[in-house]
This record gives C-alpha cells, sequence and structure tokens, in this order.
C-alpha cells in the first residue's frame, strides 16, 4: 500500500478522488480552498470554481441528481450562503453521492466569526463525519460518499483550521467508478409542497436509521485506560486531548450528528466521570446531556481555538512554562508593497469618506495608517449597506457614502446589491477593486479572469458590461495609483444624482512581474513623510530619514505620486 504524507485538504481531495468523485464545485475560502486545488489535478475529475457556494452545491447537486458522484466545498460562512440548496436537497436525498466539505475556522485565522458548522448538520437532519487527522481526511471523505448511497442523503464532512492545515501520513488507494444511469423521478426531486411533505417523513425515518446504525460504524473509537476519567471529543479536540491527558480513557467520535447513542451510553457507564472536550460551541455536551447521561460541566469555553495547554489548564494540571510561547514580536496584517488596494484608500482617507467594506485583503483598509472602512458584514454587504445608510438618512449622507467591494466578492454577491441599488432609487457609488485574482485565499482565478479552476483558458466576464447591463449609468475605470485621477474620479461620481460605478483596476502585486525599485534621493527629500503616509512596508523611517527598503519595493510607482519635489527615483533596469 503506497503512503504519502499530506495537507488534511489534500487527503479530503484524495479520498473524492479514490471515492471516484465527478464532480467538484466551490468557492474559495479559506481554510478550505486548497481541496479543490488539489482535487483540480486529477483529470477524471471536472472541478470549477463557482460565483458562491449556493451555486457550487447546486452544481454539484445537479451531478449527483444526474448520477454521479459529486463534492461541494467551502469554509463555515460559505455554508451560510449554501444552506437555501442543503435543506431542501436533504428532502430531496441523493442519486450520486453528495458530500459537502466545510472548513471551519476556531480561532478566527482568516474570518469574520467561528461558528460551528455542526448545528447545519442537526439543523438539516443530514450526517456529519469529522476526522482528526490527515488520514481520516482520506478515510472519511470515501465512507461520505458511500453512506451518501447507502442512505439517500448529503453528508458533511466538517474540517477545521488545524485539521485542514496540518500533515499526515496517509495510505492511499485506487480509485473507483460509481457512475448510475439518470433516472426521472417527480416525486423525489420536484420539491414542490404536495411532494416534500412525503419526503420530510423519508428524512425523519432516516435520521432515526442513522442514529441506530452510527454506533455500529468503526469511525467511531473507545480507547479505555484509566477509567476514573473519561472523555468524549472528535476532530482536531482529540489530538489535543491525547497529548494532555494520555491517560486518560477517551470515546473519539467520528461521527458527530447523529450521535452513536448506544455507543455513548456504553462509555458512560463503564468509566466514573466523563467529560465532553471539543472546540466551540457546546455541541456534543447538549446533545449527549440530554440522553440522561451524568456529564461534568464543561470546562473549555465557547471561544477560540482549542491547545494542548488549554486542554490541559482545563484539566488542573500544571503547565511547565517551556511549554509556553511568550514575547514573540507582534507581526500586525498588512496589504503588500505594490499592492493596488493602497492608492484607492489614500484618497479616500484624505476625503474623509465613509466607506461600507466587504470580505477580501482590501479589507485591511480598516487598519492604520488608513483607518478607512466604517462596517464590514459579510460577502456582497457592502452595496445593501450602502442603501440602507441612504435610505436611513438621506441623498446628501449617500453623497459621501462608497460602497467597497473586490472584483471576486462582486461576482459572489455583488451584483444582487447593485441590482437593489437601482431598482430601490438608490444615490450610492459603488467601487470595485479590480485586482485580476482572488487574492485573499491564494490567488484563484474567477469570472473576470479569463482562466478556470484547471487553469484553461476561459470566458471572461465584463465587469463594466454586467455594471451597465443592470441599469447602471455611469462606470468609469480608473488606475489607483493614478492618484490626482482617482481623486478627481471619486468626487465626481460621489456627486452624482444616480447610482454610479468606479472601477479600480491593476493587478495584485503578488501575480505580475516587479519593476525596478525606488529610492529616495536624501538632498531632495524635505522629510515631509508624505511618501511613508501611505502605509508601504518599504517606506520606513531610519534616523529621522525616509528611506525605501530595495528589497521589499515593488516599484508600484505610487509613492512617486505622492512627492512634490522629485525626491523618489526608480534604479536603472
Amino acid at each position: 500500500m503506497m503512503k504519502e504524507i499530506m495537507l488534511g485538504n489534500k487527503a479530503v481531495a484524495r479520498g473524492a478522488y479514490e471515492a471516484g468523485v465527478k464532480v467538484v464545485s466551490a468557492y474559495p475560502g479559506t481554510p478550505s480552498t486548497e481541496i479543490t486545488e488539489n482535487v483540480s489535478q486529477y483529470d477524471e475529475v471536472y472541478a470549477q470554481w463557482s460565483p458562491n457556494e449556493k451555486v457550487a452545491l447546486e452544481v454539484a447537486f445537479g451531478a449527483s441528481l444526474a448520477g454521479e458522484r459529486a463534492m461541494a466545498c467551502m469554509k463555515h460562512v460559505g455554508l451560510n450562503v449554501a444552506a437555501d440548496p442543503l435543506f431542501t436537497a436533504a428532502y430531496s436525498g441523493v442519486s450520486g453521492g453528495l458530500v459537502i466539505a466545510v472548513a471551519d475556522d476556531p480561532g478566527m485565522h482568516s474570518s469574520q466569526n467561528e461558528q460551528d458548522s455542526r448545528y447545519y448538520a442537526k439543523s438539516a437532519h443530514v450526517p456529519m463525519l469529522e476526522p482528526s487527522d490527515s488520514n481520516e481526511a482520506l478515510k472519511f471523505t470515501k465512507l461520505a460518499f458511500e453512506l451518501s448511497e447507502d442512505y439517500d442523503t448529503p453528508v458533511i464532512v466538517r474540517m477545521t483550521t488545524r485539521t485542514s492545515h496540518s500533515q499526515g501520513i496517509c495510505e492511499l488507494g485506487e480509485r473507483i467508478e460509481a457512475s448510475k444511469p439518470y433516472k426521472k423521478n417527480i416525486d423525489k426531486y420536484v420539491m414542490m409542497p404536495a411532494k416534500a411533505r412525503p419526503r420530510h417523513v423519508f428524512v425523519e425515518s432516516r435520521e432515526n436509521k442513522l442514529r441506530l446504525d452510527s454506533s455500529g460504524m468503526d469511525i467511531n473509537q473507545i480507547e479505555y485506560k484509566d477509567k476514573e476519567i473519561g472523555i468524549i471529543t472528535s476532530g482536531m479536540a482529540y489530538q489535543y486531548v491525547n497529548e494532555a491527558m494520555p491517560g486518560a480513557s477517551v470515546l473519539k467520535l467520528g461521527i458527530v450528528h447523529p450521535l452513536p447513542e448506544k455507543l455513548i451510553k456504553e462509555f458512560c457507564a463503564n468509566v466514573e466521570k466523563v467529560y465532553v472536550v471539543e472546540e466551540l460551541e457546546p455541541f456534543l455536551w447538549e446533545s449527549i446531556n440530554a440522553l440522561g447521561v451524568k456529564l461534568e460541566p464543561r470546562n473549555t469555553g465557547v471561544q477560540g481555538e482549542l491547545s494542548v495547554i488549554k486542554v490541559k489548564k482545563a484539566f488542573g494540571i500544571e503547565v511547565d512554562e517551556k511549554e509556553l510561547v511568550k514575547d514573540l514580536p507582534v507581526r500586525p496584517p498588512v496589504m503588500c508593497s505594490g499592492c493596488p488596494h493602497r492608492g484607492l484608500f489614500h484618497i479616500l482617507q484624505k476625503n474623509k469618506v465613509t466607506v461600507c467594506g466587504d470580505i477580501g485583503c482590501y479589507t485591511l483598509g480598516a487598519l492604520a495608517p488608513y483607518n478607512a472602512m466604517d462596517a464590514v458584514l459579510c460577502m456582497g454587504a457592502s452595496v445593501s449597506m450602502n442603501l440602507g445608510m441612504e435610505k436611513a438618512k438621506g441623498i446628501d449622507f449617500a453623497k459621501n457614502t462608497v460602497s467597497l467591494i473586490g472584483d471576486s466578492t462582486f461576482f459572489h454577491s455583488g451584483i444582487t446589491g447593485l441590482v437593489d441599488m437601482i431598482y430601490n432609487d438608490g444615490h450610492g457609488t459603488v467601487i470595485i477593486l479590480d485586482n485580476s485574482t482572488t487574492g485573499m485565499t491564494g490567488h484563484q482565478p474567477n469570472p473576470s479572469t479569463g482562466k478556470n479552476a484547471k487553469g484553461e483558458v476561459a470566458a471572461v466576464v465584463d465587469i463594466e458590461q454586467v455594471c451597465r447591463g443592470v441599469g447602471v449609468k455611469h462606470v468609469v475605470t480608473v488606475d489607483p495609483f493614478d492618484l490626482k485621477e482617482m481623486d478627481r474620479v471619486l468626487k465626481e461620481e460621489m456627486a452624482r444624482e444616480e447610482v454610479s460605478v468606479i472601477i479600480t483596476r491593476r493587478p495584485c502585486a503578488l501575480i505580475i512581474k516587479d519593476d525596478p525599485p525606488f529610492y529616495i534621493d536624501q538632498e531632495k527629500c524635505t522629510k515631509c513623510k508624505a511618501c511613508y503616509r501611505l502605509g508601504c512596508p518599504a517606506i520606513s523611517i531610519v534616523d529621522e530619514k525616509v528611506v525605501i527598503d530595495r528589497s521589499q519595493c515593488t516599484g508600484c510607482t505610487l509613492c512617486v505620486g505622492t512627492c512634490n519635489f522629485g525626491a523618489i527615483i526608480q534604479e536603472d533596469k
């Protein structure tokens, strides 16, 4: 048997491949992105980046309906977007196996919240598996396709940041083929009320059967040691428990919904005290407590990511000071040198504009030195929030308010907000930051880039035409590094009595070839620090002189536009 060290997300991709998956669709979102990036490398699998997670799940459902195994991948907040098709797909069931890989982000390393996706499984009445390492990620994904077809249900595989982004040894297998012929079945798949009512009865029956069967699944494991303490856990929390409490008896759950009630009661009857260790919400604790078994009070909290140290402290174990990481240098998030968004934020700050922001690299504009963002809610909300503020405060308020949204986020869920603004007589200005990529998640293509998930040439969806197509009369494109033009365009568009769109277009600094760096002629420099106030990481003050670090400078020219004294000079090629 072949073995390979794999990232957890790569292992999910491998598991789907070995299970015979035919179609994989996703929207990039850390910590789930690498699943689709890896599965796209298999020639036997069709993989795509969808405009958003709702579309991704609908595409996967369509492939399942046709009789092929399919998977949709997303991060936890993406499951919010995909909830609409999820809840109804739970009623219709599947033909080919349908798996939803969702990655939660305890600790909010790259997210706006740390919601717990386990509640979606419970609410939608679909099974959820939770691997604790890369090898289980591979095995559980394969099993998820089998369970999906055996029980006629979508199955969710829950990853977390640590299971997604840690590596482990995986046992590799061969790919199987699992194609089925398409069969028309109106009663099963057309979810109008008369058809949906009997399917709800089926859903409840299916869940009860899964609940009984789950106790016999070997993905749940009892490890008896010292029976004075018994710990029920799952996923990455198991790894922390295993290291922090090596002498305790453990029930590791591989399926977290529906719970293997018989197995849980058996374990609880054989240990003196039972604790539940889990990340985020008391999902397991509440469900197990409802079974009538006696549990000790929760001791790991509902906020942040667990660790070995946190588990030790929760059980009163003294922590060696050598285990504590202290006094690390602070490294605040910052836009890269040469970032195309920096010029825009400089102008927004200069004009003291109220900014409704969105999800992307540009969210960093809320931080010093710009502080040029007033609110961030969720994907696409910048446009809708802008309209809401206008309707609450009037047109004069709207003339000093803009929406800020990236090109990928615009296609994800900004278009509908723009339609809303047009339809409901809005007057706001929407700024679309087009950097020719989905930058925050690692430079995946989007509908405007001309490439698909496999790197092949794809159709280009023209942002300007989309805006005009929904009724925007004033659409202007500008280079955000042309500060004077950026300032002029911003003022002109904000003064309009109707909706306008500004597209700031310049590629991400990390996907273009660097130009020669700049340096500062100290004889010409007046130390006015106008360039320093841009907040570029390459510009700093050393010995009371403003200097440019040539190793960080990308030659983007932005700082040149701030200097009125010709002191910033580009090196020769």
